[in-house]
């Protein structure tokens, strides 16, 4: 589905874009005026822990539930807790922040690697470490990605990265391509209009 298609949070409609009519998420670095997609901005990515704030639209996240979008993997371990009737325990850390409900099914849908099982990685991490090692350019995110909604998230600021971890699966939402969430997303708004 073309980006341009994909009904917008109002907040998002109201983020920078890049020269192709993308909206620039809320921790996304620039680089000499240009949006870099690929990367996430340290500082930005703590204002957004530190406030509460939606790292897509960079609007406020009332107490409660908070989204993110997984790829295969988490995916995958999510699904199966979920149908043993186990608890989803995220307990190793991820520098992906969370976002609202709508935020997180658009931007599911409009970042390539998030939206097709065999998009690909444009970049490699800058300095790999044990959390970024596998941020290889030309990786794909592979099959049955997700929106998962969380009880609730913890997060450390330290030096060099901003960390989550997110607590109690509320929501599961896979996707082997993301349009799939196009009625939820539709919902969403209706519910928040």
């Amino acid at each position: 589905m073309r980006f341009d298609l994909v009904p917008k949070p109002p907040a998002v409609a109201e983020r920078p874009q890049d020269g192709r009519g993308y909206p620039v998420p809320a921790i996304t670095p620039w680089e000499d005026g240009e949006p870099q997609f690929a990367r996430t901005d340290y500082g930005r990515s703590a204002d957004c822990a530190n406030g509460r704030l939606c790292s897509v639209c960079d609007q406020l996240m009332p107490p409660g539930p908070v989204w993110r979008v997984v790829g295969a993997g988490e995916s995958a371990a999510i699904g199966e807790a979920l149908a043993a009737g186990r608890p989803y325990r995220n307990l190793a850390p991820t520098l992906e922040a969370p976002g609202h409900r709508a935020c997180m099914l658009y931007a599911s849908m409009v970042c390539p690697y998030l939206a097709r099982p065999n998009a690909r990685r444009s970049l490699t991490a800058d300095q790999p470490d044990e959390l970024t090692a596998h941020l290889v350019r030309g990786t794909a995110r592979g099959e049955l990605g997700a929106v998962v909604g969380f009880a609730d998230y913890e997060y450390a600021v330290t030096p060099a990265q901003v960390l989550f971890r997110f607590l109690d699966v509320v929501e599961y939402l896979p996707h082997d391509t993301a349009d799939a969430h196009l009625d939820a997303l539709r919902a969403e708004l209706d519910r928040r209009a």
